[in-house]
């Protein structure tokens, strides 16, 4: 278990300084479909997520090992959960540990302490998840990774980041020397 160390101060001025981590759940005639996902709160940007039928610690890991092969050397990067098993388990301390990662746990039963990566999951709920009844967990995870993809990263505009999108923000906040790399 790890402390608490973003104490609901959801802010970061560059990237790689904090990411949130949850699990969310959708219900199709399949049955349920879970989606792990990693923002980035500098940008708000999804870094990384895993789309899997159980929720098992091996959805945060490979989230997790998505966000990192997306970002690459994020070393000192908080990485803030909810107290879920999957968060806990030693697969997913591990992961942490192997890349420099520090985590950090929000209290027992307060949903508060991630309510940034909260609001990510409620755009999701009401722009994708409860527009129509789900088939097919194969036809819910193309509306979750092309929501993701096209709109949320793409296409919609945020106040907190000054009216532009996560890519458009991430594309700005790119120093010269980061644009070589």
């Amino acid at each position: 278990m790890h402390d608490d160390l973003v104490r609901r101060d959801f802010t970061a001025t560059v990237p790689n300084r904090l990411w949130l981590v949850d699990i969310t759940e959708h219900r199709t005639t399949e049955g349920k479909l879970y989606l792990c996902a990693v923002k980035d709160v500098c940008s708000n940007r999804i870094v990384g997520y895993s789309i899997d039928s159980r929720m098992k610690s091996r959805l945060a890991v490979t989230a997790l090992t998505n966000a990192l092969a997306r970002r690459g050397e994020v070393a000192g990067c908080v990485v803030h959960t909810d107290r879920g098993s999957q968060f806990r388990s030693r697969r997913f301390v591990r992961a942490l540990a192997r890349h420099g990662l520090t985590g950090s746990m929000g209290r027992v039963g307060a949903a508060g302490d991630n309510a940034a990566m909260e609001s990510f999951f409620a755009l999701l709920q009401n722009n994708v998840l409860n527009r129509r009844t789900w088939s097919t967990r194969g036809e819910l995870r193309t509306a979750i990774v092309t929501w993701i993809e096209r709109t949320y990263h793409r296409r919609r505009r945020q106040a907190a980041l000054g009216r532009l999108t996560p890519i458009e923000y991430e594309a700005i906040m790119a120093t010269p020397a980061s644009r070589a790399a």
